[in-house]
């Protein structure tokens, strides 16, 4: 016969005129499924049947599914044909025909066809009642199995199956029982790029996801639902009710609690199938490789450039790919940098990381819940992409996405010419990081800070103080520009520099070091963790 196909018709069907376009004297197998319109659906009584398809897109999947079937079952000639429009009772909805040298792949290519139809073509059915009521229905519901259980038929239609015995039946899907649900992936597994192979992997596979906050909250929520095997959570901050527009996995009674342990029990009850390990501190050089080790892929949804960049030197180290997102008030970026396949990396854009205070964070420069959402969603994609090696997924470029006119750019990005090989940028700067540890302490409350006789200075700027004073009269108050610039402080004296997050402080406190004050130290969480903690007044 050729070709296999796929086609709509506006006309009633012609059997014979079809059986005969399978016609192939090489065959001794011929199998055909007949969908019949009839008076009743679900407990209403039908009059008859529209049937409408997005052609262009519902002709080349049908091709496609045919292509499968002859090459899954070895048929050699097979075809399907739809109805559009209004039909009667007793019409011809639907027709596949299989012709094969054996009945036994006739009967399964069929079988193949019909269900994939049914769940992948973009069909809709318009039924009319005896009441004059009418409704549409995707087709996909009239599919009783997904393609890996084909255990039973299709409960709205008549079958009529032909083999050399001419055997008829009209079988009825049975109720099902009631039960606990189940995890199921069907839908996903219905893409040809997953499959049970693909599942499996995902199944197999662990993702680390360091914050659990508004880049994080959709990428938990897409990789639990996916059904990927084990997720380690790692986020140090606790939930405020600022968070709550954009993170809204939470509630406003969660407000208080560590984002991590929120997240996990989150993830469990989404997905119980999904081993989950939350980690409710802050990472950093020190532990950040032993938190990570074992993952497949890393994801980055933190807020600071502190993070990114340690992130970029781990994954490098460690040869697992990590997937950056960032946001900025309307705007996105997206990266994903492949140690593996030697792509470019946050390094290779900015030899020198930004310095934390360039760009204002969401607290500082506002944000829109759904910006963060649609970054973190497609964040969770690009894993997915990765774990499942999909094609298509981002090379060497970035990103950039505008949620307000809905724009997106794609910006090239070259690896750096000396680290081609091993990117020995990634390996100075995760070693700068390592030493920098030693700048940053923690410390519970304020009070203890200051019993450990330090002398705390906050260098965040006025409008910051204004609206988040640090609850303590002994706190010295010098912005971070003037210590930077120049001024001393006395050499005696033990500091510890505070400001929003911890991260401009640690870049003041190595300048401060550099300059020979040997006894300057960062607050590591800044004044946001001592907001939480509590402090005598």
């Amino acid at each position: 016969m050729g070709l296999s196909r796929f086609s709509f018709s506006t006309e009633p069907l012609s059997v014979p005129a079809l059986q005969a376009s399978l016609a192939d004297s090489r065959c001794g197998g011929y199998a055909a499924f007949e969908g019949w319109v009839r008076n009743h659906n679900e407990g209403r009584e039908v009059t008859g049947l529209e049937y409408e398809a997005f052609a262009e897109l519902a002709v080349r999947e049908g091709e496609r599914i045919i292509a499968e079937a002859c090459a899954k079952f070895g048929v050699d000639n097979a075809r399907c044909v739809h109805r559009v429009g209004a039909l009667a009772l007793g019409d011809i909805a639907v027709w596949v025909g299989v012709s094969a040298r054996h009945r036994d792949e006739a009967f399964r290519a069929c079988r193949y066809i019909i269900d994939e139809v049914k769940h992948r073509v973009p069909i809709w059915k318009k039924e009319h009642y005896v009441t004059g009521e009418t409704g549409w229905v995707n087709c996909e519901r009239c599919a009783a199995a997904p393609a890996h259980q084909h255990d039973h038929e299709h409960a709205h239609e008549h079958h009529h199956h032909h083999g050399h015995d001419h055997d008829h039946g009209h079988d009825h899907a049975p109720h099902a029982h009631l039960a606990a649900p189940q995890p199921d992936y069907s839908r996903q597994m219905r893409l040809r790029e997953v499959g049970e192979a693909g599942q499996a992997r995902l199944r197999a596979s662990t993702v680390g996801v360091i914050g659990a906050g508004g880049l994080g909250v959709p990428v938990l929520q897409y990789l639990a639902g996916a059904g990927v095997g084990e997720i380690v959570v790692i986020d140090g901050d606790r939930l405020e009710a600022s968070n709550l527009h954009r993170q809204t996995w939470y509630s406003l009674a969660d407000c208080g609690n560590p984002k991590a342990t929120l997240a996990a029990s989150r993830v469990v009850a989404l997905n119980p199938e999904v081993k989950v390990r939350a980690e409710t501190l802050r990472l950093d050089a020190m532990n950040a490789t032993q938190l990570l080790a074992g993952c497949d892929v890393i994801v980055d949804c933190t807020d600071n450039f502190a993070s990114k960049f340690l992130l970029n030197d781990i994954a490098h180290s460690l040869g697992i790919p990590l997937v950056l997102a960032s946001v900025h008030q309307f705007e996105g970026q997206l990266q994903l940098i492949d140690p593996r396949r030697g792509s470019a990396c946050l390094r290779c854009l900015w030899p020198q990381a930004t310095q934390e205070g360039v760009v204002a964070n969401c607290a500082e420069a506002g944000v829109l819940g759904p910006v963060p959402g649609v970054l973190g969603s497609l964040q969770a994609l690009e894993v997915l992409k990765v774990l499942l090696d999909l094609p298509a997924r981002l090379g060497d470029e970035l990103l950039i996405v505008n949620l307000l006119d809905l724009t997106t750019t794609r910006v090239k990005a070259r690896r750096a010419a000396e680290c081609i090989g091993t990117c020995t940028r990634s390996v100075a700067g995760l070693a700068a990081a390592r030493s920098s540890s030693a700048l940053e302490v923690d410390f519970e409350t304020l009070d203890s800070a200051l019993a450990a006789g330090f002398h705390v200075i906050d260098i965040r700027e006025p409008h910051e103080l204004e609206s988040a004073p640090l609850p303590n009269g002994r706190v010295s108050h010098i912005p971070m520009q003037e210590l930077l610039e120049g001024r001393n402080l006395p050499a005696e004296g033990q500091y510890l520099l505070v400001c929003a997050r911890g991260g401009r402080s640690l870049n003041t406190t190595r300048a401060l070091r550099e300059r020979g004050l040997q006894q300057a130290y960062s607050l590591r969480g800044g004044a946001e963790r001592l907001r939480r903690e509590p402090v005598s007044r």
